[in-house]
């Protein structure tokens, strides 16, 4: 205990807080005068100086520079009465607070206040969870898109009810049609797009894709095509209908009973069973066109169809969906002839597919969206396709005028009232080596 005169206020007064090093707080005291001091004592009779306030009642007094200042430690120096010196010292520090350290600021805490240095950032840490957080927000949206567009489908065709089917062979063969339908149209579309205001459906193209191991082949079915109409079901009666050896134009079998009938007519004449059946509208054609920004096309030769309103000049040119569906469905600028149509048929949809599916087209929110929204809407396809199947049918479109991709009408003989007869020998030909999926050798009109 410390047996100064005084000793027992300047004790309460003198300490720091706690904070500062050992080696501050085990300096002795030293106290001018008396036993040990260097200045005189209080002389006989005299009382001991009375203790000096504390700081924060303490006069404010000019600063005196203190040899500790500068060193992390309290603004007033080590004195315990605000800054001036009356001839005592403890060596204690005070206000060292929490940036002492060792040495304070300048010490071997380093940084101001006594602050740790501030870690640089760990850049690659953030690119690889930024990279995994887009991959993760990319496989989200992917898969939502996904479900909500194949929810968009219409699945109206029941192929359960085709009776009398062949077997099935190597690869996918999809029946893939385009009908007149003016569904959702209104007065001022139909006048614009020259598609007249008859009532009901019928089909307009027909073709059949079929997607194997040797290459896309598409094979117009004319639909002049002279079919015999078989046995049958009704698509919604339920009736059977037995064969009366009935021969007809092939898009009367729809128009008689829809899609249903005109598979199982296809069936029947060719030997080919159909895997999948997709129709689309005029409307949903035209409107496709545009979702994409139009489809580039090299027009070999001018022509002309006031019935279509096609009017063409010769050339590379970008067709809207307008000029997309007159261009398809012109017929009388080259005689009338349904052969001519169809070859310009699969040549704008092979065109049209491969502006489609490309990486453009389908990583791109502004594109895809639009050309799925105007597609689905009107697309009409069987119970039992999903989106990737159709996804797999426009690939394999794409595919048709590239690498082993093969077009083609189906090949004909010659015509009976009107109606083109198909080549028997050739079709059997054909539909042995589409079945087998082996190379086509077999060339049409």
């Amino acid at each position: 205990m410390n047996e100064w005169p005084g000793s027992d206020n300047r004790d309460q007064y003198g300490r720091g807080s706690g904070a500062e090093p050992e080696g501050a707080r085990a300096m002795p005291h030293v106290r001018r005068g008396g036993p040990g001091g260097s200045g005189p004592g209080p002389g006989p009779g005299q009382q001991p100086p009375e203790p000096p306030l504390p700081p924060h009642l303490s006069p404010r007094r000019p600063s005196v520079p203190h040899q500790n200042q500068g060193q992390g430690h309290a603004p007033y120096g080590n004195s315990y009465d605000g800054g001036h010196n009356d001839g005592y010292n403890t060596g204690q520090v005070y206000g060292g607070g929490r940036g002492g350290g060792q040495g304070g600021s300048g010490g071997q805490g380093g940084g101001q206040g006594g602050r740790a240095p501030r870690p640089a950032p760990n850049w690659g840490r953030r690119i690889k969870w930024t990279v995994l957080t887009l991959v993760v927000v990319l496989l989200v949206t992917s898969v939502a898109t996904y479900f909500w567009a194949d929810g968009k489908l219409r699945r109206e065709v029941d192929l359960s009810k085709v009776i009398d089917r062949p077997e099935e062979g190597d690869g996918t063969n999809y029946l893939i049609v385009g009908s007149d339908s003016r569904e959702g149209m209104s007065d001022e579309d139909k006048k614009k797009l020259h598609t007249g205001s008859a009532e009901g459906k019928r089909t307009d193209s027909m073709m059949i894709l079929h997607d194997g191991g040797n290459g896309p082949t598409l094979v117009s079915l004319p639909r002049d095509s002279d079919v015999e109409i078989p046995s049958f079901v009704g698509s919604k009666s339920g009736k059977k209908y037995a064969a009366r050896g009935r021969h007809t134009k092939l898009n009367a079998a729809y128009a008689e009973d829809g899609p249903e009938l005109l598979v199982r007519t296809v069936e029947h004449n060719t030997g080919l069973r159909i895997d999948h059946y997709v129709e689309i509208g005029f409307a949903g054609f035209a409107n496709i066109v545009d979702a994409i920004g139009g489809v580039e096309m090299d027009i070999p030769k001018a022509f002309k169809d006031k019935k279509s309103g096609a009017d063409f000049q010769a050339g590379k040119q970008t067709l809207n969906g307008e000029q997309a569906l007159a261009f398809v469905r012109t017929r009388y600028a080259f005689a009338g002839s349904d052969l001519d149509r169809t070859k310009n048929q699969q040549k704008f949809l092979a065109a049209l597919a491969g502006q489609t599916a490309t990486p453009g087209t389908i990583i791109n929110p502004f594109k895809l969206y639009p050309t799925m929204s105007a597609g689905l809407d009107t697309v009409i396809v069987d119970k039992d396709m999903g989106l990737w199947s159709l996804g797999q049918m426009f690939f394999a479109m794409k595919g048709v005028t590239g690498g082993d991709g093969k077009s083609m009408n189906m090949p004909v003989s010659g015509s009976r009232g009107g109606n083109l007869v198909w080549d028997k020998s050739k079709v059997s030909k054909l539909v042995d080596q589409l079945k087998n999926d082996e190379p086509v050798t077999v060339s049409g009109d």
